[in-house]
Formats: structure tokens, C-alpha cells, sequence
């Protein structure tokens, strides 16, 4: 089976960094600074939706200038890598062992993702990842498409693992099995919401999926 996961708020804990460099960002470019919970609600999506969606009444030059802020932000953040979720290194190799495939399919953008990719030294476990500044945001499903293209699945042979309602409706809309998380930024009402196949509380659960179970 293709395990396609997502990063931010499913294998990496990184929503803390996530805000408070956004925060930063915004007194840098001049924008209000929004509440830890609106910049939670939008990881997930690729950037320009995200600070559309946070900041719908900027420009687009102030928005581009946030862009860049929160890049500086997020490379002066670097002091150490992100840590992964409890359990998450252990479950991937128990899945790559049992002989299923694993991608990623992130919001985060390919340099963003190729950096933590080397910090972590996780590259080799993945045979295919797609970013949301190489494709369509989510929950629009083109990512998925092509991650299932690429790796010649058919999507009943594939699952998308995410915390947010948008992992989810983007699985639904390429008709692929959905697995929420109940441990990143959206609730657990609103990943049930989405029908997946089940929400577990921690990643190693993942292999208690009947599919998946080793």
C-alpha cells in the first residue's frame, strides 16, 4: 500500500514554529499579528492560499512581503531541527519492513521540504513527495493524482494520513482512504466531519488500520 502523508501537524511537530514565525513576520511586514489559532487553522495550505486566506484584505505586495518576512523568520528559526512526533521514526520503518511505499504530500514548499528532508536525514525512506508550489493546494486532490500517478497505484491501494480537514477533503475528492491525526492543529470534530476511515491519537496507531497492521 502507498502511505501518503503529511508533514506539518502529522509526522513533524512544527505548528509552535509555524506561528510564532508567522507572528514575527507580520510585526516585520507591518500586518496585524492574528492569534496562535488563526495561523494554526491555515498549515496545511500552500502558501499564497494560506495568507490569503489570513490576511484577505492586504495587497498583493504586502502579502509578498510577508512571504519573504516569514522566510527569513523561519530560516533565523533553524538553531535546531524539528522534531518529529512520538513513534513516527519507529512506525515508517515497521511500514517500509512490512513492504509498503511511503510519500509525502505537504503544503510546505519543495526547498522547505527538501531542507527538513536533510536535517532529518528521512529522504530515502519516501519514493515520491509533491509541495504545494509544484502543484495545487489542498484540498484540492491534483496532488494526490500525481503522487499515485507517479508510483502507479491505484488510489483503493493508497491512504492519505493528515491533521486537517484539509488532508482530508482533498483524499475524498481523489476518492482515496483518508486516516486523521488527532494530535496537530484541527479538532477531532472537524477531521470526524470529513469521514475518514478512522482518527488515531498517535502515529504508531497507524499500523492498527487493518490494511496496514503487521
Amino acid at each position: 500500500m502507498l502511505v501518503m502523508l503529511d508533514w506539518d501537524g502529522t509526522v513533524c511537530n512544527s505548528a509552535g514554529r509555524i506561528v510564532a514565525c508567522m507572528q514575527r513576520a507580520s510585526v516585520e511586514a507591518g500586518l496585524p499579528v492574528l492569534e496562535s489559532q488563526a495561523i494554526s487553522n491555515i498549515i496545511g495550505l500552500g502558501m499564497p492560499e494560506a495568507l490569503t486566506q489570513l490576511f484577505p484584505e492586504a495587497s498583493s505586495e504586502q502579502r509578498e512581503q510577508l512571504r519573504r518576512c516569514y522566510s527569513k523568520e523561519w530560516l533565523a528559526a533553524r538553531s535546531e531541527p524539528l522534531p518529529l512526533f512520538d513513534g513516527v521514526l519507529a512506525t515508517l520503518d515497521r511500514l517500509l519492513t512490512a513492504g509498503h511505499q511511503l510519500a509525502v504530500a505537504t503544503g510546505k514548499s519543495r526547498r522547505g521540504l527538501k531542507r527538513e528532508f536533510l536535517e532529518l536525514g528521512l529522504e530515502a525512506m519516501f519514493v515520491a513527495s509533491r509541495c504545494a508550489d509544484e502543484t495545487a493546494s489542498k484540498p484540492n486532490p491534483l496532488m494526490l493524482h500525481e503522487l499515485l500517478r507517479q508510483t502507479a497505484t491505484p488510489a483503493s491501494e493508497a491512504v492519505m494520513v493528515g491533521d486537517t480537514s484539509y488532508d482530508l477533503e482533498m483524499a475524498a475528492a481523489a476518492e482515496v482512504p483518508a486516516i486523521g491525526v488527532s494530535y496537530g492543529v484541527h479538532s477531532r470534530d472537524r477531521l470526524q466531519a470529513c469521514n475518514p476511515q478512522r482518527i488515531i491519537d498517535s502515529f504508531p496507531e497507524l499500523l492498527c488500520w487493518p490494511p496496514l497492521s503487521l
